[in-house]
């Protein structure tokens, strides 16, 4: 029977632009909201997600593969952007006949920018805990070339999506990758003729589209990698939205607590087996029992066989 596989792709959503996230800016002291969300609206938050995505505040580097870009999101980005946008940023300060309309620096220029996002971000995974609990350290890298791959189809499905860097994450119980890029649109009447557009690019129609091609994709790559004949497990419905991160973040501590919790029965179970072996032994010790001389009721017992009914004892509490 073929296995099944689950098989997650999610895009980091707004939270902040929303109108009950500008009231609570509003009325905070500092202007800001504490909403959890992944848009990269600012250079701010890229650097932040490159310190994430890169392990750069652990400096755990042998548990993540870049397999787009380089050890640098963040210039990456920079990169990415002036190869994008810097014709078309020309192009429109050659038309601006006031100083102060020009655009200097096109990647600054948005991260200002509160109405659009300076980047967006994928996370990929595909298997869930219980299918990679078990699984060798070999065995999840395997997951390099099925990536590698899912990035490819990512950029041929939708191309206005440029990509600046990929990375895959091996640090937890379920390799996953983080897509780092700019949803790009043409023909703009007003400002530039190219801007970033993810409202535009991602819409609920595209995302379902995209999240059911790049599935197929997946699920072949995995397929051809590991020799397999797998299936995907059924896609659950209302997952193809653009989500919160913030509750990504909340699936992975959910899936670290079961882990935790995993392991105790496992250590129950081997101390019930301990226990099942000692009580055989405690049986024939108290079967080998002899009586004293002095009196029939009282039974002789060696000093090392009182410690064997001490340690069973403490093993029976435990």
């Amino acid at each position: 029977m073929s296995e099944e596989l689950a098989y997650s792709i999610h895009l980091g959503s707004d939270k902040n632009k929303t109108a009950k996230a500008k009231e609570v800016a509003k009325n905070n002291p500092s202007g800001e909201t504490s909403f959890s969300n992944n848009g990269i609206q600012n250079a701010t938050q890229l650097s932040k997600v490159n310190k994430h995505n890169l392990r750069d505040y652990d400096n755990d580097k042998e548990n993540i593969q870049i397999i787009y870009g380089t050890d640098n999101l963040y210039e990456d980005m920079q990169n990415l952007y002036f190869q994008e946008f810097e014709q078309a940023r020309i192009e429109y300060n050659g038309k601006q006949t006031r100083e102060d309309r020009k655009i200097k620096d096109y990647f600054k220029h948005i991260s200002q920018d509160k109405q659009k996002d300076l980047a967006c971000e994928f996370i990929i995974e595909l298997g869930d805990m219980d299918f990679w609990n078990y699984k060798d350290d070999y065995y999840k890298r395997g997951m390099s070339q099925v990536y590698k791959e899912q990035v490819q189809d990512l950029i041929r499905i939708v191309p206005e999506f440029k990509v600046a860097n990929a990375v895959i994450h091996f640090d937890e119980t379920s390799p996953h990758m983080h897509i780092v890029g700019v949803p790009i649109k043409e023909d703009y009447k007003r400002g530039m003729r190219k801007q970033p557009a993810k409202s535009k690019v991602f819409t609920k129609e595209s995302l379902q589209k995209i999240q059911d091609e790049m599935r197929i994709c997946c699920i072949k790559s995995y397929n051809k990698v590991y020799c397999e004949n797998s299936l995907l497990k059924q896609k659950k419905k209302g997952r193809n939205r653009d989500i919160d991160i913030k509750d990504m973040g909340d699936y992975r501590e959910i899936k670290r607590q079961l882990e935790k919790k995993e392991e105790r029965p496992k250590e129950a179970n081997k101390q019930t087996k301990k226990i099942d072996n000692t009580s055989k032994d405690i049986d024939k010790i108290l079967d080998s029992l002899k009586p004293t001389k002095l009196n029939k009721n009282n039974m002789v017992i060696s000093n090392e066989d009182v410690q064997r009914l001490k340690h069973y004892t403490e093993d029976v509490k435990i």
